[in-house]
């Protein structure tokens, strides 16, 4: 009895409230657990500085950086990886993932285009590109997409960057990128010199082929009946809206038909249902970096609310450098903090019940996900059996897992071997990480780390 009674204590100071029942030779004990608040920083989602950013700027498990793809290819199938490597080299050491976008034309740069491709005659038209508000015009070099030579080379270069980087656990996001100004998917306003879609579908055949792990998102969603995007609603690609809160929601006028919300509309069912299984992110507009994070009356011109652009668009992770120039001010970043945390998953264990099976342990969880769109990542659920914060017995439990449970309530079952085990353990349950010294997934419990890092305390059991 006195054993019980201390039991009871430890698991209260852990945030945990246990109730027991115990027939004879079996036992099946139920715990509730408390919530707190999640992570910031969890990992593949939230806001997305640019790569090597400042320290103590805003929380956060990912960077983003662009590269060019004549870096990377040099020639018909030669390339070097080694500045890509080196990228996601320098994001992993600071313990993140990355999001990155290959680039063949970007107003103000030299490169871009394999040499090899304009040596051997590729047509390349130069001119002064003036869509860079809000920086001033600069020039640009947009290949000539309908040339089968660079056509190959997309296929070549996509299949090659599959082959490698495909399930990289230092990738978190690949944007598709490769076409179109900064990899963006249009020439606007040269749409004369923009890709066919007979182009476009053979870089999307491309990606679905040499990627399975890796998401890719796309710029625009379309649908079969799209004036210049070849459809990609029946794809499994996600999207990126890269000018969210800025022309993400439906304002009912026909010149913003090309906002996100609007064209994710007009895509068709299968589009509009994407977040249930691929991620959603993009960049907020520059013109609203930060601000969309302070009160309404101090937003620029043309800002829509952030609140409602990540409740409509499902949005898991979003680059801002607004909120990483500097150190944000109080209010910006406690709001900041709380729609990160509504952003992508957010997962509560409510309930945990265990129950005494023949030389096994069932594990019930009453799941809820806070947040407006599933875990995507396909990583592993341990369970851990610990005494004296010392792990005695540590598994995969492949019916805990965590990917793509949609907002609202889920009830996960799953058996533990527990041969071999006598006496008291406390029972610990972790999300795993790939990245080694990646950041650890947090759940929105009190009892996230109350007794090992990275570890959330589901209760005390006695075999």
């Amino acid at each position: 009895m006195v054993s019980r009674i201390l039991n009871f204590f430890r698991c209260v100071l852990l945030g945990i409230v246990v109730v027991t029942f115990m027939p004879q030779s079996t036992w099946a004990q139920v715990y509730t657990l408390e919530s707190a608040p999640s992570r910031v920083d969890n990992p593949l989602k939230g806001l997305v500085p640019y790569s090597r950013p400042h320290s103590g700027r805003f929380p956060h498990s990912m960077e983003f950086s662009y590269l060019a793809c004549s870096d990377l290819m040099k020639g018909e199938r030669q390339f070097d990886w080694k500045p890509l490597d080196d990228l996601l080299d320098d994001i992993a050491s600071r313990g993140n993932q990355a999001v990155i976008r290959i680039y063949l034309e970007y107003p103000g740069k030299d490169k871009g285009i394999p040499e090899y491709l304009i040596e051997d005659g590729l047509k390349v038209h130069r001119y002064l590109n003036e869509n860079t508000a809000p920086l001033p015009p600069a020039k640009i070099a947009t290949p000539d997409y309908e040339d089968p030579r660079l056509r190959k080379a997309l296929q070549n270069f996509i299949a090659a960057f599959g082959e490698r980087y495909d399930g990289d656990p230092r990738l978190g996001y690949i944007t598709a990128g490769l076409l179109g100004t900064w990899g963006e998917w249009h020439t606007y306003p040269r749409n004369d010199l923009w890709a066919s879609r007979q182009t476009q579908k053979l870089v999307l055949d491309a990606y679905e082929q040499a990627f399975k792990r890796t998401p890719i998102l796309l710029r625009y969603p379309a649908g079969p009946n799209h004036g210049y995007q070849s459809e990609n609603a029946s794809r499994p690609f996600g999207y990126h809206d890269d000018s969210f809160a800025w022309a993400t929601l439906d304002t009912g006028k026909p010149e913003d038909s090309w906002y996100y919300m609007p064209a994710l509309t007009a895509a068709g069912d299968a589009a509009k249902n994407k977040w249930k299984t691929q991620p959603i992110g993009g960049e907020i507009r520059p013109e609203a970096w930060g601000k969309v994070f302070d009160r309404p009356d101090q937003w620029a011109d043309g800002t829509q609310d952030f609140r409602q652009c990540i409740g409509q668009t499902h949005a898991t992770w979003l680059m801002d450098t607004g909120m990483f120039r500097e150190v944000p001010p109080g209010d910006r970043k406690a709001n900041a903090e709380r729609e990160v945390r509504r952003m992508g998953y957010d997962l509560f264990i409510a309930k945990v019940r265990f129950e005494k099976q023949p030389s096994r342990m069932g594990v019930e969880l009453e799941l809820t996900n806070q947040g407006v769109a599933p875990f995507y990542a396909d990583w592993p659920t341990e369970v851990a059996f610990v005494r004296n914060r010392e792990v005695v017995r540590q598994l995969v439990v492949d019916d805990l897992s965590m990917k793509g449970h949609l907002p609202g309530n889920h009830t996960l079952k799953a058996s533990v071997d527990t041969r071999g085990l006598s006496g008291e353990y406390l029972v610990l349950m972790r999300v795993v990480n790939p990245l080694p010294g990646g950041k650890s997934l947090g759940f929105a419990n009190a009892a996230q780390d109350a007794t090992l890092a990275g570890w959330l305390t589901l209760g005390r059991i006695e075999i």
